[in-house]
């Protein structure tokens, strides 16, 4: 039952980067009435910059810096 309860919480995560994504997708189109493919390519980048930075740092605040480079 425990593993029932953390996958669930892992879908939950996953489902809202995937809502982020297709929330600024709609954003994007909505303002500029332009489909921009590359939004999608900036979150993958962003998302692999923070988490190399998180895999191969060594002290927190490393770690705390490559979360919010993650997400800016």
């Amino acid at each position: 039952m425990e593993i029932f309860f953390e996958q669930l919480i892992n879908g939950f995560t996953i489902g809202s980067f995937y809502a982020l994504v297709a929330l600024g997708y709609s954003m994007v189109y909505g303002v500029m009435k332009l489909i921009n493919f590359a939004h999608g390519d900036l979150f993958t980048f962003g998302s692999y910059i923070g988490y190399t930075i998180l895999v191969w740092g060594s002290g927190r605040m490393t770690q705390i810096f490559g979360i919010w480079g993650g997400m800016a």
